[in-house]
């Protein structure tokens, strides 16, 4: 994998709109994102071509949304990419991505959920993208940034340095839902939950594998596309999955899992990592079915799962670097990223 230049202070980089036009939709929110994200990591935020364009005008325009991320690509003064929300058809751009620009001009790419089909257009083409915050999601947050999401960005994007063990939030997580439509609720602080660290579902063991992965309904958007990854070319990766807003019901969630697990993906991977589920919705009921189906129908009893992560759609969140060596390490009940997502600028 090709790994991006790091960003530096004083870099600017590109907010797009590669799904839902959230920002067009929805301007103060998409103005504190990049208020917080410029003051946090003294950089410039600079709008892509149509990112700002009212969210129906997105919407019909699914070329226009891929042509913004070329030319930000090809742009020498745009040192990385962020998207500024997901959504559910960025899909609809595959037509018109262009694989080897992404390949010759490496920039970091940072996003989630719908930003899945993104980044697997980035793994294609053999570069290292980044699942994590958003402008309008993460960067936005109500009231301030959490200080576990700016050390994650500091250390993820801003250093070379191998990112190494990555700890659980110790400061309370949450998916509150403040009307974004209402600026004065931008100021006010979301209602926290405990923090009470991961489950290590399963395994005894230590295992090292890649990351590749995104959200689990994304996902089955991209199957059968040719961005998707067949069931050999998820030999020992570390696979990581979460779930949207949606709240997939348990059953919906078990056919998938059974899917992956038909298609034999599930005996090629080294170990799964599953991300907090929206307000902690059905938490158990996807750990009792990823047991069922892995460790009884499967016959996969050790198997290292870690699931409740702090990635995803609830806050904070660290971000996972595609194509990356990952650890987990059953014994000691840890996860580590062993190499860098990023590279020193040259």
């Amino acid at each position: 994998m090709i790994r991006p230049p790091k960003l530096n202070k004083g870099d600017t980089v590109a907010a797009i709109s590669l799904s839902w036009g959230g920002a067009g939709a929805i301007p103060h929110r998409y103005e504190a994102g990049k208020r917080q994200l410029e003051k946090a990591f003294d950089v410039k935020v600079v709008p892509t071509r149509n990112a700002l364009k009212p969210a129906d005008w997105i919407y019909k325009n699914p070329k226009a949304r891929a042509e913004d991320l070329m030319e930000a690509l090809e742009d020498s003064t745009i040192k990385g990419i962020i998207s500024t929300i997901g959504g559910e058809d960025s899909i609809r751009t595959l037509p018109f991505i262009d694989l080897k620009t992404i390949q010759n001009n490496p920039k970091i790419f940072l996003g989630f959920s719908d930003s899945t089909v993104t980044h697997f257009c980035f793994y294609k083409a053999g570069v290292t993208s980044f699942y994590g915050a958003s402008i309008m999601a993460g960067f936005a947050e109500n009231g301030g940034m959490f200080p576990y999401q700016m050390t994650d960005i500091s250390r993820t994007l801003f250093q070379a340095d191998p990112i190494g063990k990555v700890l659980p939030n110790d400061g309370g997580w949450t998916s509150e839902m403040l009307e974004w439509g209402d600026p004065k609720n931008q100021e006010i602080k979301r209602k926290t939950n405990p923090s009470t660290g991961w489950t290590f579902l399963q395994g005894s063991t230590i295992v090292k594998g890649e990351l590749l992965g995104g959200c689990l309904e994304v996902l089955e958007f991209l199957k059968d596309t040719q961005l998707w990854i067949t069931s050999e070319k998820w030999k020992e990766k570390i696979m990581f999955l979460e779930l949207s807003e949606v709240m997939l019901k348990p059953d919906n969630f078990r056919w998938i899992i059974r899917n992956y697990a038909a298609s034999g993906i599930l005996h090629q991977i080294n170990g799964l990592i599953v991300g907090r589920p929206y307000d902690n919705k059905y938490k158990q009921e996807y750990d009792d079915i990823l047991l069922t189906v892995i460790k009884e129908e499967e016959g996969l009893t050790d198997l290292p799962i870690i699931t409740g992560m702090d990635f995803g759609h609830t806050c904070p969140t660290f971000t996972l670097p595609y194509g990356v060596m990952a650890e987990i390490n059953c014994e000691e009940k840890s996860f580590s990223l062993l190499e860098a997502g990023v590279i020193d600028n040259i």
